[in-house]
């Protein structure tokens, strides 16, 4: 099976069709224009044919001459969430994947799997409509669905928006309603997950002052963080802004125990000394990584470029969940 993965990232697509256990597969093309992003892909995959490409420049006949069997994507996000303008396809980045939509798939002879990631919203705009549109004209049968780590046990929440394609007359074994897909669904046999905070924990917290909360943003934003302890069985998402921002850009972590963090915020009248007492830090980019089911946590960039890469990635392992549905079982 030949596998073309845009917007490719760090990588995370490629792990998750490894973390299948599928080994006869190659990934022929793998494309993304942020150059950051590239040199970790090529840390982890060194061999892949990795190319610092703008997609429109890419023409249905260099595109099919790839053979490609499968096309995985993760389109840029922020055209579609709601922390943005939502500009939809009138936004500059989603130019490559309506050129995507409207030139390489339904030109290609080959290509019979697909999967497509974004953010929820991306559900309800016309990029969405349009490729639905251009699959079903291109003899795709489809399935979309709406789904976060924590309906697969993992205590980390990432609501995604996921599509699956295949080229008729292949279809899916199963009957799919277009809705959530519990755990219980699956067989899982694959990489053990993340069930509470205490499986992404660091061995030792002495070394671990660097992510310490600073005064100045305990004093901004104590009150509204999100504190997780080792006993924690759910964490926030965490996005590319972590650890430059507090509010809303993922948990924060505690090595005190719950009742004695109720206790401090209960009593805490913004002191900064009580607030320091908390001992709150920020989780590494290799816990973080951990969360998202990434098997590696060495990254070859500052930890600020670390978390941003990682807020623009994918949980590995529901991908990889969602790629053992769509291939065959011989593959």
């Amino acid at each position: 099976m030949r596998v073309i993965e845009f917007f490719s990232g760090i990588g995370g697509m490629h792990f998750a069709l490894k973390e299948c256990n599928l080994e006869n597969f190659e990934v022929v093309l793998a494309v993304d224009i942020n150059t950051v992003a590239n040199a970790v892909y090529r840390h982890f995959f060194p061999s892949t044919n990795l190319r610092d490409l703008n997609i429109l420049s890419l023409s249905p006949e260099q595109f099919d001459a790839y053979r490609p069997d499968i096309l995985l994507m993760s389109p840029p996000c922020q055209p579609f969430t709601r922390n943005g303008l939502v500009k939809d396809i009138n936004d500059e980045r989603t130019k490559p994947l309506l050129h995507i939509i409207e030139n390489l798939i339904p030109k290609s002879e080959s290509l019979k799997y697909i999967l497509v990631e974004n953010v929820k919203g991306f559900e309800s705009s016309l990029a969405r409509d349009k490729l639905v549109t251009t699959l079903s004209q291109s003899g795709f049968t489809y399935r979309e669905f709406l789904l976060s780590p924590v309906h697969f046990g993992i205590c980390n929440s990432r609501l995604r928006y996921y599509l699956l394609a295949k080229k008729k007359p292949l279809d899916f074994a199963i009957s799919l309603q277009n809705d959530i897909i519990t755990e219980n669904n699956w067989d899982d046999k694959l990489c053990s997950r993340v069930k509470q905070v205490s499986d992404v924990l660091s061995e030792s917290e002495t070394e671990l002052e660097e992510y310490l909360i600073n005064d100045k943003q305990l004093l901004k934003g104590g009150k509204a963080l999100d504190i997780v302890t080792k006993n924690s069985k759910r964490s926030c998402c965490f996005t590319r802004s972590y650890s430059s921002y507090l509010c809303g850009t993922g948990s924060v972590y505690s090595s005190l125990c719950e009742e004695n963090i109720k206790e401090i915020i209960n009593d805490n009248d913004n002191n900064l000394e009580v607030l320091k007492s908390l001992k709150l830090r920020f989780f590494t980019p290799a816990e973080v990584a951990k969360f998202m089911c990434f098997p590696v946590s060495d990254f070859p960039v500052s930890k600020k470029k670390a978390y941003q890469l990682l807020g623009n990635s994918i949980n590995v392992y529901v991908v990889s969940r969602l790629l053992c549905l769509l291939l065959p079982k011989n593959f």
